[in-house]
């Protein structure tokens, strides 16, 4: 397990990269920050998502410098509605401008997506939950997972690894995975109903929860989520862990937990480059 997301950059653009999956030359990536977009607070400046309340256009502008970046038209990024589930869908040209500019149109219920198409620009959107960069440099296939804790213990990231397994041929001991900024155990406390769910998910949790008071726990989430990759057969060595907690740091993320529900929305992309 590498550690640390290196970060980058553009003008006033701000956003983080796992060099790993830089390194690797088979695919372009970042997560955002909230800095480098044109929304009004509470939602400044970089919010991505339509849902929040924020006004659309600027939801699109920001959008748009997003794709600008990575190098793709805003025609060719792709997002799913996220549930908070853990369906994982594989996508390509026919999806491409899906959810773009509107959520009405974005993939229903889908959580994770995994393509193996060049130029196709995979999204998805954060405010605490764990973004899961996964990338096979040798199969040449991309994918992100949404795991917030539901998505967690319902194991999204072992259903992502086993699909581009399944369905794209991807051996999981290849695969590198960048585990994105979310809040962290300093700041996510979870009650009783929650750690019952942890506990099926990953008996004795050793290590990821911590007492704090009867019938509640500060809970790893990132870690949670790395144990489920590691018994999915990904490689303890090709799991980069970002180091961030987005509640403890409100000056470069949004964090629906420590900004009481109201605030913008960063996001992870990715897309495969070459032919």
């Amino acid at each position: 397990m590498s550690h640390g997301f290196e970060i980058n950059r553009h003008g006033e653009l701000v956003c983080l990269t796992a060099p790993p999956l830089a390194e690797s030359g088979a695919a372009a990536h970042f997560f955002t920050t909230r800095h480098g977009g044109v929304s009004a607070a509470p939602f400044d400046a970089l919010n991505l998502d339509f849902k929040v309340g924020d006004d659309p256009g600027s939801v699109a502008a920001n959008r748009k410098r997003a794709c600008a970046l990575i190098g793709a038209g805003f025609d060719r990024l792709v997002a799913g509605n996220q549930v908070h589930g853990n369906r994982v869908v594989t996508v390509d040209d026919s999806h491409a401008g899906r959810g773009a500019r509107s959520e009405t149109d974005a993939l229903p219920d889908v959580d994770a997506m995994v393509t193996a198409v060049p130029g196709l620009v995979l999204s998805s959107y954060y405010a605490d939950c764990v973004p899961l960069f996964c990338l096979d440099p040798v199969r040449r296939v991309a994918a992100l997972a949404h795991a917030g804790w539901k998505g967690s213990v319902l194991r999204i990231g072992e259903r992502t690894v086993r699909h581009m397994a399944d369905k794209h041929g991807c051996r999981p001991g290849d695969v590198l995975v960048a585990i994105g900024p979310s809040v962290g155990p300093c700041c996510y406390e979870v009650d009783g109903p929650v750690m019952s769910r942890v506990e099926k998910c990953l008996p004795g949790v050793s290590g990821l929860a911590a007492y704090v008071k009867p019938g509640h726990w500060r809970l790893d989430l990132p870690g949670l989520n790395r144990r489920v990759l590691l018994e999915a057969g990904v490689r303890e060595e090709n799991i980069t862990m970002s180091g961030y907690c987005t509640a403890c740091r409100g000056d470069l993320f949004f964090s629906h937990r420590a900004q009481k529900g109201r605030t913008g929305r960063m996001a992870s992309f990715i897309m495969l480059t070459g032919g």
